[in-house]
């Protein structure tokens, strides 16, 4: 059964760890009209729905057929990149990297399947295109014991724990992990900078404006070469 709105709403804002108030000051609306829109009492604006959306972290269309992102696949999505990365090297993948090696791995998908692999939205910021639930994902997966998080120079390092290795990866399919598996290959030796600058050369980092969520419609437009 689809959620209604509100309820649907409501859970976000739950699982996203985030108070009423909080989003309400975040949307430009008072907290009492905020509750009301979660108990179903009012009905938000256009532009409303599009603010909410963005502090949500999902799309209008995300929000039209109450569909959201698959957070914990995202953080499969994170450990298979650093099982790939573990096959002959230390494992140890710059934070910035893995986060552009996420980027590909679901706009790659989008580029031949249509739909992203996990469904995260991605917004473009200074640093590259990555989703605002990236760092709160690495966060739990350290409160977890699954990654560890280690300091050298500037760079913040992230691996796999020990004790994560031998989980299963449910939630990925063969072929998913098989791109994942491509993407590490080309990737594995690059700097960072490398992969920084092919992203941002892309046409969705291009085309969209400062701090908007990027289309995954717009990866199809690029040139197969230059996916990942």
């Amino acid at each position: 059964m689809i959620k209604k709105l509100n309820e649907f709403i409501r859970s976000l804002r739950k699982s996203r760890g985030m108070s009423q108030q909080e989003v309400a000051d975040k949307i430009g609306m008072h907290r009492t009209s905020y509750i009301s829109v979660e108990k179903g009492e009012k009905e938000l604006s256009f532009s409303e729905a599009q603010k909410l959306a963005d502090v949500l972290g999902i799309s209008l269309k995300d929000m039209e057929s109450r569909t959201v992102p698959d957070y914990e696949k995202y953080k499969e999505m994170i450990i298979s990149f650093l099982r790939f990365f573990s096959s002959n090297s230390d494992g140890k993948i710059p934070k910035n990297k893995l986060a552009k090696l996420l980027y590909l791995a679901d706009f790659s998908w989008f580029y031949e399947k249509l739909e992203s692999m996990s469904g995260m939205q991605y917004r473009r910021i200074k640093y590259g295109p990555v989703p605002e639930s990236y760092f709160l994902a690495l966060y739990e997966l350290e409160e977890e014991g699954k990654i560890s998080i280690s300091l050298k120079n500037d760079s913040q390092l992230v691996s796999e724990s020990e004790g994560s290795k031998r989980s299963h990866l449910n939630k990925l399919s063969k072929e998913e992990l098989k791109l994942i598996g491509e993407i590490s290959k080309k990737w594995k030796n690059k700097k960072t900078n490398e992969i920084v600058n092919f992203t941002h050369n892309q046409l969705p980092y291009l085309i969209c404006s400062d701090n908007e969520i990027i289309p995954y419609s717009l990866i199809t437009q690029e040139d197969p070469k230059h996916v990942y």
